[in-house]
């Protein structure tokens, strides 16, 4: 049955892909995914290349209150980085997670276990981040995957309760758009693409 699976063709699935397209994060409102939409969301992103079978990555889910508590931490850490930061700055870090219904932040966790390079696990918690935002997209929601300064601050970090070995490799806004989504240039695809050979 499995081989069968790969050997069909999905048109739908490629059309997606040629029309993906990022929701920015301050256009996204409700409803976002219910809990069991955001699971299969999860579970398509589970599905990644992981070499060693390590599953070096996990899932933190922020949504309801939760956001707004995370954003207290934000606005904690930022006073920790500069004591005299504005109001009006501190009033946008509170609301950051606000912007959409549902954020994921998707942890790179690196493991030891076995010697799988690191540059390895790290590239593999990408790829869950790129298609968690496909598998959104195929929901019918807009997704948005961002770092900024909160993803790499020691406070923001420690309070998301990341350990040894591990990086926020994206926070992933999920939600549905409030505007419509506007194409931005693509790369030529001949000015990327070579064909290797060999030297003679």
């Amino acid at each position: 049955m499995m081989i069968e699976l790969y050997q069909g063709q999905s048109p739908e699935t490629l059309d997606l892909l040629l029309r993906r397209r990022s929701t920015s994060a301050k256009a996204m409102g409700e409803p976002g995914p219910d809990a069991g939409q955001l699971r299969q969301m999860l579970q398509a992103a589970s599905r990644v290349p992981d070499h060693g079978k390590l599953f070096p990555w996990r899932f933190l889910v922020i949504e309801g209150d939760a956001r707004a508590a995370l954003g207290e931490v934000l606005a904690e850490a930022l006073v920790a980085r500069n004591a005299g930061v504005s109001e009006s700055l501190k009033r946008f870090e509170r609301g950051r997670f606000l912007r959409a219904p549902v954020v994921v932040a998707v942890i790179s966790s690196l493991k030891t276990e076995k010697p799988i390079p690191e540059w390895e696990q790290r590239l593999s918690a990408g790829a869950v981040c790129q298609t968690l935002l496909v598998a959104a997209g195929a929901a019918g929601f807009g997704a948005n995957w961002l770092t900024e300064w909160c993803a790499y601050d020691d406070i923001v970090t420690r309070k998301l309760g990341l350990g040894e070995g591990e990086k926020v490799a994206g926070f992933v806004y999920i939600g549905t758009a409030t505007a419509p989504l506007e194409e931005r240039d693509r790369p030529v695809l001949d000015e990327i693409v070579s064909h290797w050979t060999p030297a003679e």
